[in-house]
């Protein structure tokens, strides 16, 4: 259905000039909220205010929370202070936080302004915890029991507050200081005999997550422990909220785009690619591109220090692009596999050496056998008369053999070994580009080259 929705723009268009207005609330609630959200992104201003005001107020606090932010601004500012109220009123309060967080200063204030004393001690709780923990993420609705109510009185407490909740597959029994005590399937509690007490039915082992925990470690909490939700709580076990399972996806989509971007040689972009400005996408890309750029300058070092050997043995120089760039992939393999592994957590630290000796092994016989082809390409060129080497191309042939096999080893070593020492250092692995990487295989890999050269050829 949401690939159909955009579809029906058009059609509002000519139903807004013609103002049908009970025909365009017909046909938006036949959609799911995130296909109402396309709509509206959809559309020109001011349609796009108009669409949405005529949604009803229990949808569009949903729709509300699928628009991105640059939309969600431009409707904020022509909606009153009652139609603000009631969109959020429809969205979870990690939702108003993370809008909070995404508007200008001046909207943020006149929301503030509409909530409730509850509503704004609930938003003001989640901003006040440092961005990227599970306190920014968590929702405080959620059925909390007390262990002393019967199983009959909880599920009744259940039915009548259960309503808006943000899950109720899971319910958390609390003492009376809102120390959390057990979790409990609500296919327990229904099991249970009425008149068995709460904090006897038998619930599974207590998992809980402190407030202060990265987002990154949160995801790993909830791959290990396989949970449609986890309570968050305090330094003292009190209760302050839970995450739950959708939440946790957002969070791992950001977490994979930060590092796919880190891993492209540049710092994450905050935003989505068309929200970014143009000076923060030269900000963001032009620091770690200069440093490469540095970094490649060795290079040409290297190249002006055998410059005598090249001049002497010039066919050498047909090589240089063959033997760095086997090198940069090979050290770019290791270095994606490993950062990978590190954060699935399929590796420690203490593993740096399983995997170095790994990767010793794999970079000679990867090295061994990209050098076999060489060599056979040369000799084959020779040969069959496509390209003359010169008397001693079989020597030519095994220097650009040799060197493939050292320059492939360095690089696997050094792409795997590198996320490990940025972790043990307290860095992102992430950081650890590919791009990288790879410039400092091409600088090691002319010293290869040339000292193997050196020995064979001269």
């Amino acid at each position: 259905m949401a690939s159909i929705a955009p579809l029906l723009v058009p059609d509002l268009h000519e139903l807004i000039a013609e103002k049908r207005w009970d025909v365009i609330q017909r046909t938006l609630g036949e959609f799911d909220p995130s296909d109402v959200a396309e709509i509206i992104t959809e559309a020109p201003h001011p349609d796009d205010v108009t669409i949405f005001r005529l949604l009803p107020r229990e949808q569009a606090g949903a729709v509300f929370a699928y628009l991105p932010a640059d939309r969600q601004d431009i409707l904020l500012r022509n909606l009153t202070n009652e139609q603000m109220h009631a969109v959020l009123q429809g969205m979870s309060p990690d939702d108003q936080a993370r809008l909070f967080e995404e508007l200008p200063a001046e909207v943020t204030r006149r929301i503030l302004e509409t909530l409730s004393p509850e509503e704004l001690k609930a938003a003001r709780s989640l901003l006040g915890y440092p961005p990227e923990t599970a306190g920014r993420y968590m929702t405080p609705r959620y059925v909390a029991l007390m262990p002393g109510l019967t199983a009959a009185q909880a599920l009744d407490l259940i039915r009548r507050f259960g309503a808006g909740m943000e899950t109720l597959n899971v319910v958390y029994v609390v003492d009376e200081t809102g120390k959390l005590l057990k979790e409990l399937r609500l296919g327990s509690l229904v099991l249970a005999d009425p008149q068995t007490r709460v904090g006897d039915i038998e619930g599974r082992a207590l998992v809980a997550i402190p407030a202060t925990m990265d987002r990154e470690q949160v995801v790993a909490a909830f791959r290990k422990y396989d949970r449609v939700a986890l309570p968050v709580v305090d330094r003292d076990g009190k209760m302050l909220g839970i995450i739950t399972a959708d939440d946790v996806l957002d969070v791992a989509e950001r977490e994979a785009t930060e590092d796919i971007q880190k891993f492209g040689g540049m710092e994450a972009l905050d935003k989505p690619y068309l929200e970014v400005s143009y000076r923060q996408m030269v900000v963001k890309r032009g620091g770690w591109l200069s440093a490469l750029f540095l970094g490649e300058m060795l290079t040409a070092t290297a190249m002006g220090y055998f410059e005598d050997e090249i001049a002497k043995k010039v066919v050498l120089a047909m090589f240089i692009p063959l033997i760095i760039s086997s090198g940069g992939n090979s050290g770019s393999q290791a270095a994606t596999l490993v950062v990978r592994a590190l954060a699935l957590t399929e590796l420690k630290l203490r593993d740096w050496w399983r995997v170095a000796w790994r990767e010793l092994r794999s970079g000679l016989s990867l090295g061994t056998w990209l050098g076999f082809i060489g060599f056979a390409r040369i000799v084959l060129w020779q040969e069959i008369h496509l390209f003359d080497y010169g008397e001693d191309f079989l020597f030519v042939a095994l220097t650009v053999w040799l060197s493939l096999i050292g320059v492939v080893t360095f690089g696997s070593l050094t792409g795997s070994m590198f996320p490990f020492l940025l972790s043990w250092l307290g860095f992102d692995p992430a950081t650890s580009s590919a791009p990288f990487v790879a410039t400092l295989v091409d600088v090691m890999g002319l010293i290869i080259y040339f000292c193997v050269a050196l020995v064979i050829l001269f």
